[in-house]
C-alpha cells in the first residue's frame, strides 16, 4: 500500500499520510461492495510489493470479468 499511497501523494499533491488514508478508504469501500473472493484480492494487491502487484491485479481483473458475466477464453 505504501507504493500506491506514494503515487497518489505525488499525483494529487497531498501528503503521504493523506494519500494513505485515501487509499485505505477506497480499499475499504471496494471490499465492502465487492463479492468476498474479489474483495480479498483488493487487500492482496495492497499488501503486495511492487513486483507482485501485476499478478494480483490480473487476478482481480479476471475475477471482475467473471463477476460482470464476461466469457473466459478456454
Amino acid at each position: 500500500m505504501a507504493t500506491l499511497a506514494q503515487l497518489v501523494a505525488e499525483k494529487a499533491g497531498i501528503t503521504e499520510a493523506q494519500a494513505h488514508m485515501a487509499v485505505r478508504t477506497v480499499a475499504d469501500f471496494l471490499k465492502e461492495k465487492l463479492p468476498a473472493p474479489i474483495a480479498g484480492q483488493v487487500e492482496a494487491v495492497l499488501a503486495a510489493d511492487a513486483s507482485a502487484v501485476a499478478g494480483a491485479a490480473e487476478s482481480v481483473l479476471k475475477g471482475l470479468g467473471g463477476f460482470m458475466g464476461s466469457k473466459k477464453d478456454g
